[in-house]
């Protein structure tokens, strides 16, 4: 979870890594995994052609480091 480059980018392969996690049955899914997911998302969402960055960035990386701290706890 702690990639080099931008964070949106490092959201988005860390949530395709965790579905795919999920999907191989290597995690188990939570609330609180689903719960922050959720909470990603929506700080990633974006219109077409839309750059995200500023406050949504910082969210995303808040989120990322919370789900990091769970998944290093579990």
């Amino acid at each position: 979870m702690d990639a080099k480059g931008h964070v949106v980018e490092n959201a988005r392969a860390a949530v395709a890594g965790l579905e795919a996690a999920f999907a191989e049955g290597a995690l188990i899914r939570t609330s609180v995994l689903d719960s922050m997911l959720a909470d990603l998302m929506v700080a990633l969402e974006q219109d077409e052609g839309q750059k995200l960055g500023g406050k949504s960035a910082e969210a995303a990386r808040f989120i990322l480091r919370a789900i990091s701290r769970e998944l290093d706890n579990a």
